[in-house]
């Protein structure tokens, strides 16, 4: 393994343009307006993406690296971003997401459990803003709270359901008493203003926007009100540098934000991706879950706000993803339920396509793939004109990657950069239906009584229209989680809309998605250990 200043160098940093982070990661240095250092190159930016998530793991993450690696293999400068873990997924049902056999990030445990403290950072910045709500409330209430309207949660980076709902201010010395809830920290705002602020300035004018409540008379209240900016700010300092690694083979890795796709804007940071396409020839950047979450936000929230566009897309599938959608378990071999199982993969060609995107799709192979099943795969691909290779990187590393790299190359090539097909000039409900009829399959918006009501409020606040960003389970092209494959016909039910005023979107909360995620009845928390050498295990 290369040092960090090895792999700093490779992307011509300096010493000064780089702080070291320990054994094997630093923080990329930000100029005096906390804006990232822009280097002489423009390289093509890839978006990664996939199919349907199931449980068997479809390896977005693995083959985002794999990818890196292959390119520079192949005599490019490439860089692999990434989101940072949460811990809510590390011990729930996920474990470790810095990739897996010969394909990973390091120090895969440091990055797997807190890594440079960024999430705690945002945990504590957003736990701030709360503290001073509830201090300012204990101490007369000079701006008129109105204690039932109080908008902004608590949050914690751990799956935690009892928090979902709770009550603070309880004894006599800690009041007023009032109803809260929490959510996890990657569902936070100030976890979507992480990613998508440019600088030191903009982060302050976003945190000031937040809405933290209303008043008795109704007026929106923010936390500049409560003069919390500056202070959550610099909480937030370090947690705006982008964090470098390498990859198993060298290849410069760029880990920062880690907002949740299902309910946030799911992608790396706009710092991240403005540095890795200024330092090198390719960025491959993972987004979260598939195409009508993660690559749609990408796309149509956070490209406009960082100023860049997708040049070509990858679409990760597995054959047992393709059967477990084409209505069977997926872990045993059934070359129908693949053929049923590609109209999924076929709908999310399609959802890229929309983007103008070119499209490979890569299939990640795992050992009990038959080769019948991979030739259905690779046929359909023919006969639809996508782009198609087979990738091995997870047991072969870069070489198991190279069919993928040649057909990214040439895709960027052919492709030009993707077009967003959200108009924030839209209102949010003529916004939604166009995702749900264009990327979902599906025919209605349905908004409840209490999202009609949110969309009244919004108005006053400027919000509607603006900005989208839906969250929704990502188990389903529907709203429904247990609706597999590619459904069409059906109606989406929308639970609520809030605002994220200062990240500056609005979330449409489809379906029952939840904000703060349950530990299943066996979490991987009860494999993960420190073994007496001080090495960790249990990650894998």
């Amino acid at each position: 393994m290369r040092s960090i200043g090895e792999v700093a160098a490779s992307l011509g940093l300096s010493e000064r343009e780089f702080v070291p982070y320990g054994p094997g990661a630093a923080k990329i240095a930000l100029s005096p307006d906390g804006t990232v250092p822009l280097g002489g190159r423009r390289g093509k930016l890839v978006l990664v993406s996939a199919i349907t998530p199931t449980s068997n793991g479809e390896g977005k993450t693995v083959t985002t690296i794999g990818l890196g690696m292959a390119l520079t293999r192949r005599g490019h400068a490439a860089v692999a971003c990434l989101r940072q873990p949460s811990l809510g997924p590390v011990f729930g049902l996920k474990g470790g997401a810095t990739g897996g056999g010969r394909a990973t990030v390091e120090p895969a445990a440091r990055i797997n459990l807190g890594f440079t403290g960024d999430l705690y950072a945002v945990a504590s910045a957003q736990g701030l803003l709360a503290s001073m709500i509830d201090n300012h409330l204990h101490s007369g209430n000079g701006l008129g709270f109105d204690p039932a309207r109080i908008e902004l949660p608590r949050t914690v980076d751990l799956d935690d359901r009892a928090l979902r709902q709770v009550r603070v201010g309880l004894g006599a010395s800690s009041g007023p008493e009032r109803p809260d809830r929490f959510v996890i920290t990657a569902a936070s705002e100030t976890a979507a203003i992480q990613t998508l602020a440019h600088g030191y300035r903009d982060l302050k004018e976003r945190l000031g926007r937040i809405l933290v409540g209303w008043d008795r008379t109704g007026r929106p209240l923010r936390a500049r009100d409560l003069r919390a900016e500056g202070s959550m700010a610099a909480i937030l300092r370090p947690a705006m540098e982008p964090n470098l690694v390498g990859t198993s083979e060298d290849t410069p890795a760029l880990i920062h934000a880690g907002p949740f796709a299902n309910l946030g804007p799911g992608t790396t940071s706009v710092a991240s991706v403005r540095f890795a396409l200024a330092h090198s020839d390719f960025a491959a950047v993972e987004a979260g879950f598939a195409t009508e979450l993660g690559a749609e936000k990408f796309v149509d929230l956070v490209s406009p706000v960082g100023g860049f566009l997708p040049d070509a897309a990858v679409l990760v599938a597995t054959v047992p993803g393709l059967r477990y959608h084409g209505g069977a378990d997926g872990r045993t071999a059934d070359a129908a339920a693949v053929e049923r199982g590609l109209a999924n993969l076929g709908r999310h060609v399609g959802n890229l396509r929309r983007f103008g995107l070119e499209v490979v799709v890569a299939l990640n192979r795992h050992p009990g793939d038959e080769p019948a099943e991979e030739a259905l795969v690779r046929t359909y691909c023919a006969e639809h004109g996508a782009a198609f290779a087979v990738s091995t990187v997870f047991t072969d590393g870069s070489p198991g990657g190279i069919e993928l790299a040649e057909r990214v190359e040439e895709a960027v090539v052919r492709g030009r950069p993707a077009r967003p097909i959200l108009a924030p000039s839209d209102p949010l409900r003529a916004q939604l239906a166009t995702l749900v009829r264009e990327l979902y399959g599906g025919r209605n918006v349905l908004p409840s009584a209490e999202a009609e009501r949110d969309l009244e409020g919004l108005l006053p606040l400027g919000l509607d229209p603006g900005p989208l960003c839906v969250a929704k389970t990502q188990t389903s092209l529907s709203d429904d989680p247990k609706v597999r494959g590619a459904p069409t016909g059906f109606d989406v039910r929308v639970r609520r809309f809030y605002p994220f005023a200062g990240a500056g979107f609005t979330v449409a909360a489809l379906g029952s998605i939840l904000t703060m995620p349950g530990l299943p009845a066996h979490p991987a928390a009860e494999q993960i250990t420190l073994r007496d050498d001080g090495t960790i295990a249990g990650l894998e």
